[in-house]
């Protein structure tokens, strides 16, 4: 089996901070590569009024409390703050962090978080076109900061095959996805095509998925499909035993 990244996902979501701060630790601890948390308002499954957590506060405790994994979240939503402000929100952390962070973006989709916080909703397209503005802004904005940030990484998530990938060929750093490993080779090889088109050499950028803890024992399949970087996502009570194991399949 080829040696990967391992990262994991916590979902700010049904707990109490204290889990998941205790959890961020250990898995620091346990040596992995990075650790995620998700960009929401409110939990999207279970008790739908249930414990949740803000998305860059949260980022700012994980960046205090860890030493080692690189980490962001999977993704923030470009729709949430203004772009330049969430540049200088992600430098800031990165401070913290001392160079640790990572800037995931996406177009957004949960219109719970939307309608409740006042933001507008309106169309995919115009979510996909205002990521495209946020992403070139955010790039600028980075880079204009005293310190400056443009060492971020930025990660785009998203699979739409005629615009989001365009957008991860042009800009990202790195690309996340999640779904089956034949989903996963099948977006791989559009992202591939897009890079073609816009002159970019497609090893530049990092490919990430997530799984679920039932298919940590199939991590090779994801491998194989071109994931470099397999991230888990667990929910509480954050039992960090598939962690664990995905680990050992990464040092095989």
């Amino acid at each position: 089996m080829a040696r990967f990244k391992v990262g994991v996902l916590f979902t700010p979501q049904h707990c109490r901070m204290a889990q998941l701060r205790e959890s961020w630790r250990a898995a620091d601890e346990l040596g992995v590569d990075s650790i995620w948390t998700w960009d929401h308002f409110y939990p999207l499954y279970g008790d739908p009024d249930g414990a949740h957590y803000e998305c860059w506060t949260t980022l700012a405790a994980l960046a205090a409390d860890t030493r080692r994994a690189r980490f962001g979240s999977l993704v923030t939503c470009n729709s949430y703050r203004n772009p330049h402000l969430l540049a200088a929100m992600a430098g800031t952390v990165d401070q913290i962090s001392d160079g640790r962070v990572i800037l995931g973006l996406g177009a957004g989709w949960f219109e719970r978080d939307y309608t409740e916080f006042g933001y507008r909703f309106g169309s995919a397209g115009e979510r996909l076109r205002a990521l495209e503005d946020g992403v070139r802004t955010v790039r600028s904005r980075l880079a204009a900061l005293v310190p400056s940030a443009s060492r971020v990484p930025l990660l785009i998530g998203g699979g739409g095959e005629k615009v989001t990938l365009r957008i991860v060929a042009r800009y990202a750093d790195m690309w996340n996805d999640f779904g089956s490993a034949e989903r996963f080779a099948h977006k791989s090889a559009v992202l591939d095509r897009w890079c073609a088109e816009q002159g970019r050499d497609p090893a530049e950028i990092e490919r990430t998925t997530m799984i679920q803890k039932a298919e940590v024992d199939e991590v090779d399949a994801y491998l194989k499909a071109g994931a470099t970087h397999v991230i888990l996502s667990l929910d509480t009570p954050f039992d960090l035993e598939p962690l664990d194991r995905l680990l050992s399949h990464a040092g095989d």
